[in-house]
């Protein structure tokens, strides 16, 4: 067998791997891709005979992309807006099936938490905590003493995990109500939405978040049920997740966060929830994962 034909087979090996660790990253299939096919590239000009561990070699290779495209991304500081304008009415349909796997595989919530991190934050989050790699390999990717990497996954740890003054009782509620309210949400279920909105719930919202025709304010069980159902499609692109400390939702069509909602749970109903959309609102929103 050639050389050649030899190192892409081994490379192909690693593929899958190299694939996860990327998207995790960049919260992108494509750009994952992208990343990966870079590796193959660059593996291809080095000599393979000084490699010792090709699987080190290409996770290093694979993170240092990631890391700038990452930065680059940030310098461009990208609006969740322009996906919304791009995709048009199809934005929030089901993520295509190549992406829908690997949103299942790392949870779209994650990737939504991972957004709101700084690109050396998420390199040394993900490169440790999903993937275990020892500090003193993360270093020397993101440039800096192990000490201070250390740091960097410590503080991107806190933002993940996220905090709630909530009770583990209050937080347990909120979360079986948020949850039935987004499962009668995603089956167009009138009935179950009626059961789990109190009378008089309030859905409030920015005006970026609604269609046109729709207003800012809707009042009444039976009213906001009803645009509910006729927005349906964005909840199949919904996740659970904390919201400022509460259980909340976030909808994050291919993992790009587009619109959050901060929910108030009461007597076991969804007493009112505020549709945040705004950029800048979004950026300033506390998201976590729940635990």
């Amino acid at each position: 067998m050639p050389a050649q034909d030899l190192l892409a087979r081994r490379f192909e090996a690693h593929r899958t791997h190299l694939r996860g660790v990327a998207y995790r990253m960049l919260g992108s299939a494509g750009e994952a891709d992208d990343a990966v096919q870079e590796a193959w590239f660059r593996l291809a000009r080095q000599n393979v005979d000084e490699l010792d561990n090709l699987a080190g070699w290409l996770t290093t290779v694979v993170s240092r992309i990631c890391l700038d495209m990452l930065r680059s991304r940030a310098a461009r500081r990208e609006d969740p807006l322009d996906l919304l304008a791009e995709l048009g009415d199809t934005a929030y349909d089901s993520d295509p099936e190549h992406e829908a796997v690997l949103i299942d595989s790392v949870g779209r919530a994650l990737l939504v938490v991972l957004g709101t991190l700084g690109p050396d934050e998420r390199v040394a989050f993900v490169l440790h905590d999903l993937f275990a790699l020892p500090f003193e390999q993360i270093a020397p990717i993101v440039g800096r003493t192990t000490p201070t990497t250390k740091k960097l996954a410590s503080r991107a740890r806190r933002r993940v995990r996220g905090e709630s003054t909530a009770t583990a009782t209050e937080l347990a509620e909120q979360r079986r109500v948020v949850a039935a309210f987004l499962t009668a949400a995603r089956g167009g279920d009138l009935t179950a939405l009626l059961a789990v909105l109190a009378p008089d719930v309030i859905r409030v919202a920015d005006p970026a978040a609604l269609p046109a025709g729709l207003a800012a304010v809707v009042r009444g069980a039976a009213e906001v049920a009803k645009e509910t159902v006729l927005l349906q499609r964005r909840s199949r692109v919904a996740a659970l997740a904390l919201v400022d400390g509460a259980v909340g939702i976030v909808v994050a069509p291919r993992g790009t966060l587009l619109l959050a909602l901060a929910v108030t749970v009461r007597d076991g109903k969804v007493a009112g929830y505020e549709v945040i959309a705004d950029p800048a609102r979004l950026r300033e929103l506390d998201l976590a994962v729940l635990p």
